[in-house]
């Protein structure tokens, strides 16, 4: 039997309001991504980098289209079953780290965990493990703010991962680092993916990332404009 693609996006269109103006962010995209994949969803700003991982991500709707998500269509998940997806099936990076303040390295990464019923000495086992992985064994107990912005991102990396996802879809992880350390978190991405056979759906404007990608596709006016392989990891 064929394994179905983790992404089966067919046709979307994804419109926003803005005053009197409808804003076509998405126009008909058609987009296959199978397991194992690391793609880069590049474009210029406004092109609909971000609004395509949020619809993968089933944070938000398609006005058109179809999405099918490793096999099952969304159009058939209520609210609840989607959003037991994305904490069981998927992790998210974002940009701005989104980690929670008051709570270490360690329970930041523990979250989806206890979301998903984990007891407390397996979710510290688990999460320690997976810190370990992204070499932060030695800022378990660190809160963000005592944490550069490298490791910061590192720490929900491993939140995005803990849960052993199919897929971790990062919006512009790299935007608030310097090139150094975007290159770094780059070369965690695709390691993980090599030792998980995690999907990898990162989203950037970094020519640098954009040029090692695997797969690219690159977003214009709301249409991809282009679908590569084979640059060198």
């Amino acid at each position: 039997m064929t394994t179905p693609p983790v992404f089966d996006a067919r046709g979307l269109v994804k419109r926003y309001i803005l005053g009197e103006t409808t804003v076509e962010a998405l126009r008909g995209v058609d987009l296959e991504v199978s397991a194992g994949e690391v793609l880069v969803v590049a474009g210029p700003s406004g092109s609909g980098k971000s609004t395509l991982l949020h619809l993968l991500g089933t944070l938000d709707e398609p006005d058109a289209g179809s999405l099918t998500l490793a096999g099952t269509a969304t159009a058939t998940m209520n609210e609840r079953a989607r959003t037991l997806f994305r904490r069981s099936r998927l992790g998210f990076v974002f940009q701005t780290f989104n980690l929670l303040p008051v709570l270490s390295a360690e329970e930041n990464v523990e979250l989806p965990l206890w979301l998903a019923g984990v007891g407390a000495r397996e979710r510290r086992e688990r999460a320690r493990a997976v810190l370990a992985e992204v070499g932060l064994e030695h800022r378990f107990g660190h809160r963000p703010d005592q944490l550069s912005g490298g490791e910061r991102q590192r720490v929900a990396i491993a939140r995005a991962i803990v849960h052993r996802p199919l897929a971790v879809l990062a919006d512009e992880p790299t935007g608030n680092l310097d090139s150094e350390t975007a290159t770094e978190v780059m070369d965690l991405l695709m390691a993980l993916n090599r030792s998980r056979e995690t999907v990898v759906v990162v989203s950037t404007h970094d020519p640098a990332l954009i040029a090692r990608a695997p797969r690219r596709v690159v977003l214009r006016d709301g249409r991809i404009a282009a679908d590569t392989r084979g640059a060198a990891a």
